[in-house]
C-alpha cells in the first residue's frame, strides 16, 4: 500500500470529503485504513469490567484507502514506488519526485 501509518492524508470521497487526519492504521489485507477523526460509528457497547466503557460510544472505523490520498502542502499528491541505487524501495511524490520514506 501508498498510505503507511502516520501519514497525513485528506479524505477523497465520501461523507466526509475533504477532511484530512493522520493515519492510525493500515490493514492492507483489506485495503482499508483507520484515519483520526474520520467516519465515526456509533457502537452500543456492553460493560466488560468494572472500569470499561458501556453505552453508545462512538469511534473511528476504516474506510477503504482508495479513497484517502497523501496530503503535501495542503493538496493531495500522487504517491510512486521506486528503487535507489542501493536496492531500497522508497515512495516518491509523482509530480515533484520528492522522495518520501528515508
Amino acid at each position: 500500500m501508498k498510505i503507511k501509518k502516520n501519514d497525513q492524508v485528506i479524505v477523497l470521497s465520501g461523507a466526509d470529503k475533504g477532511k484530512t487526519g493522520k493515519v492510525l492504521a493500515v490493514y492492507p489485507k483489506t485495503g482499508r485504513v483507520l484515519v483520526e477523526g474520520i467516519n465515526f460509528i456509533k457502537k452500543h457497547q456492553r460493560q466488560t469490567s468494572a472500569n470499561g466503557p458501556s453505552g453508545i460510544i462512538e469511534k473511528e472505523a476504516a474506510i477503504n484507502a482508495s479513497s484517502v490520498a497523501l496530503v503535501q502542502d495542503g493538496k493531495a499528491v500522487k504517491v510512486g514506488y521506486k528503487f535507489l541505487d542501493d536496492g531500497r524501495k522508497v515512495r516518491y511524490l509523482k509530480d515533484s519526485g520528492e522522495i518520501i520514506d528515508r
